[in-house]
């Protein structure tokens, strides 16, 4: 094989963008020896994509059969020729000679509709790039590398800044004991968080009965894929903390308990066929009865929380491309570039591996894939976190600027 070295490097070894920036670096190509060859080819893209396979029953005639659900939304895709010709442009193959050779691109990532980068176990939003030397003879070579790509969401603003409220109460007995109430009611500091912070919990816990039990708070990522009309669901738990037991006839509290958000991606709005969201659930696990449950919808963003004044701006309330079509038709002068900046201009410069770990971005195209393929995203986190009181309370002109979840409900539940 004539090639010794393939692969693409990113100028500061930059590997985390948003909408409007430019991924700028240069594919390296080190030949052992001349190579005739068509050309040398670059393309970025931008793909979310989701596919799983259910497995059906079906009758004496039909059989057992698998049925696939696909769906893709492509954010945008570029090519440039770096050295020699297009693959259906006509003419003769150029030979590029022996040694070290290295080729400069550029592309913009475009304004408006750009999800953020995420890997899930029935679908995926990805950016790469690939290079490929597409031969004259045999299989082409290509190398691949993926980057991160965040549509950022900024906590600051009256809706993520709201404390939430939940309360919830419930009665038990055994068998000939008195019945006995058990309550909780908890509290947030706030909605929207960062990776890297904290949600500050506060809880009251009332055992009334005569059995054990004991506070946990689990902040849980829920992921819906959709697909050809049908979707899957996926639930995973990136965070947890537990409290002490509590005996029968006593109670416990919560000052503002820290439950620490580790390298997760943000809350996924704008993408059709891949919607993730977070709630923190916290549960009473009651011994011999029904567990209690509270579950408050959580926001995580990427711009982290900051002295005020803060953001107007409430990324969640619009989506970045109808936004724009909005305001051009409308005519009122409002550029999404101008939002977005708003909304970027205090992003921390600092970034973690997101804690699910790496994927393998390997083509299942034929050809000599060279280069490491494995990728892990790289997420918003905030490095040595303190927790703060909470931020002042919005005036009450404020739309939407409160958000309490209040839920009673009672059972008896015999042993």
């Amino acid at each position: 094989m004539k090639i010794r070295d393939f692969h693409i490097s990113l100028d500061h070894n930059k590997s985390v963008y948003s909408a409007g920036e430019f991924v700028s670096g240069h594919v390296v190509v080190d030949l052992r020896g001349d190579l005739k060859l068509r050309g040398i080819r670059i393309c970025m893209r931008g793909l979310a994509k989701v596919h799983w396979s259910e497995s059906r029953g079906g009758g004496h005639q039909t059989g057992s059969y698998t049925k696939f659900y696909d769906a893709e939304e492509e954010y945008f895709s570029q090519k440039k020729v770096l050295f020699g010709k297009d693959e259906n442009e006509s003419g003769s193959n150029p030979v590029l000679g022996v040694g070290r050779h290295e080729f400069i691109f550029s592309f913009q990532i475009p304004y408006g509709r750009v999800a953020t980068s995420f890997e899930g176990k029935y679908g995926r939003i990805r950016y790469w790039l690939k290079a490929e030397v597409d031969k004259q003879w045999g299989f082409n070579s290509r190398t691949k590398l993926a980057f991160t790509v965040i549509d950022h969401i900024d906590i600051n603003t009256p809706l993520l800044l709201t404390p939430l409220v939940g309360t919830k109460e419930k009665t038990v007995c055994c068998g000939l004991c008195a019945a006995g109430q058990i309550s909780m009611s908890v509290k947030t500091d706030r909605k929207g968080y960062c990776p890297g912070e904290s949600i500050a919990i506060t809880g009251e816990y009332e055992n009334g009965s005569a059995r054990r039990m004991k506070p946990k708070a689990t902040l849980y990522q829920r992921t819906m894929f959709y697909a050809d009309g049908k979707s899957r669901s996926v639930r995973s738990a990136v965070a947890c903390i537990q409290g002490k037991a509590i005996r029968g006839r006593s109670s416990d509290s919560w000052s503002n308990k820290l439950l620490k958000i580790p390298a997760i991606t943000p809350t996924l709005t704008n993408c059709s066929i891949i919607k993730l969201e977070y709630f923190l659930s916290i549960c009473l696990d009651i011994t011999g009865a029904t567990n209690l449950y509270i579950n408050l919808p959580i926001v995580i963003g990427t711009v982290p929380l900051r002295a005020p004044p803060y953001s107007p701006i409430d990324p969640l309330a619009v989506d970045s491309f109808n936004f724009s079509m909005a305001t051009e038709s409308n005519g009122l002068g409002f550029n999404p570039a101008t939002f977005r900046n708003i909304c970027t201009q205090e992003a921390p410069p600092s970034y973690a591996e997101c804690v699910f770990g790496s994927v393998d971005i390997q083509d299942d195209e034929p050809g000599d894939m060279i280069g490491v393929t494995a990728y892990t995203p790289m997420y918003s986190y905030v490095w040595n976190y303190e927790y703060r009181n909470p931020p002042p309370s919005y005036s009450v002109n404020e739309t939407n600027s409160s958000q309490v979840i209040e839920s009673n409900t009672n059972s008896n539940v015999r042993c």
